[in-house]
Order: C-alpha cells, then structure tokens, then sequence
C-alpha cells in the first residue's frame, strides 16, 4: 500500500527529474513552442517541494492536490493548468484514504488524464502529454516499471506526428520529426514514480 510519505516522495522525485531535465525539455520546446517549457516546470515543482515541506499532508490525495494547485498557481503557459488538473483531479478521486493501492492510484490517474483531455481537448495521436500518459495509465496494471516504458515509448512516438493542439500545432507540417516536449515531461514524472516505488521495494 502506498501511503502519503510515498507521494511525497514521488514528488520530489519528479522535481529532481525535471531540475536535471529542464535544459533538454526547453530544447524540445524551442522549435515548437515558445522554449520555456522547462524554465516553466522547473519552476513550479520547486515551489511544489516546498510547499510539500511546509504543509501537512496527511494522505495521498491531500499530497496531489496540493501539487496541483501549487502548479497551476507558478507555472505559466498551458502546462500549469494541464498538469495542475492531472494531479488535483487526481488527488480528488483519491478521497481521504490514508494508504492507497496500485490499483487506486491507476483509476485516480485515469481520472486525472480525463481532466487534462476535458480541459485542453486532445486525445491520443494529437501529439501532447496525453500520447505519453494514457498508455502510462493503461500499463500501470503491469507495474511501476511497465507504465514509465509505456511513457517513454509514447514520447518518442511524438515525434512524427502532426500536432494537433497546443503552440505546435500553428506551425502544421512543420510539427513532424519533433518529439513533445509535454509529453517528454509527462514520462519522467511517470519514471519518477517508478523510481520510488523500487526505492520502496513496491
């Protein structure tokens, strides 16, 4: 059972990942969008570390969504909205529960993909962080391990498609043979928690 240390954890983990990564998802970003999607990210999971460190959060939904309102709240573009949605809706399905399990946490991250196709209208094929999370959510039945291979190969498959929505998608054909950066940042989150729950032994 995973319990709200393990989210914690799991987000500063992430953090961690995007502070190493952020040259390289602004690089992604530079081509097809306005080259500040890892400045953006760096930014809001720093102030989610330490609202984390500040607050008492008591269970795993309370862990999420305060992640969620910490991003929406620094982050700006499109990717604090989508990814504050993706973790505050999240934590909602969640509840009060004190310890949740593997298969909690996949339906609370179904919901949470749900919320960010709502907001931002894509769906799988349309080049975004969905191409990266969906199949994330989809293989989380097989494992930690399973979902973040499943993230990864679905930011790589980005790369030649046609963006549908989002900056990229203004530039047309021009979107092919670039891999999103959104989608790249959707896989390390998801790597994250894998690399916490082999940390834990899960």
């Amino acid at each position: 059972m995973l319990d709200a240390d393990f989210f914690r954890r799991w987000m500063t983990a992430t953090a961690a990942s995007v502070n190493r990564e952020a040259e390289r998802l602004t690089a992604l970003d530079s081509p097809i969008g306005d080259a500040d999607h890892g400045a953006n990210l760096q930014r809001g999971f720093t102030a989610v570390r330490a609202a984390l460190e500040k607050e008492e959060t008591q269970t795993p939904g309370a862990v999420l969504t305060l992640a969620g309102r910490q991003l929406i709240s620094t982050v700006g573009g499109a990717s604090g909205p989508l990814y504050g949605t993706l973790l505050r809706r999240a934590g909602k399905a969640l509840g009060d529960a004190a310890e949740v399990g593997e298969e909690q946490l996949a339906e609370a991250l179904r919901a949470g993909v749900d919320g960010v196709m709502t907001l931002g209208g894509a769906k799988p094929g349309d080049k975004t962080m969905v191409d990266a999370l969906l199949p994330a959510v989809d293989a989380l039945g097989d494992g930690f391990a399973a979902a973040r291979t499943a993230a990864e190969e679905g930011a790589v498959a980005t790369t030649p498609m046609l963006a549908r929505k989002g900056r990229a998608s203004y530039l047309g054909e021009r979107s092919i043979g670039h891999q999103d950066p959104g989608a790249t940042s959707s896989a390390l989150l998801v790597a994250a928690l894998a690399e916490t729950a082999e940390a834990d032994g899960e």
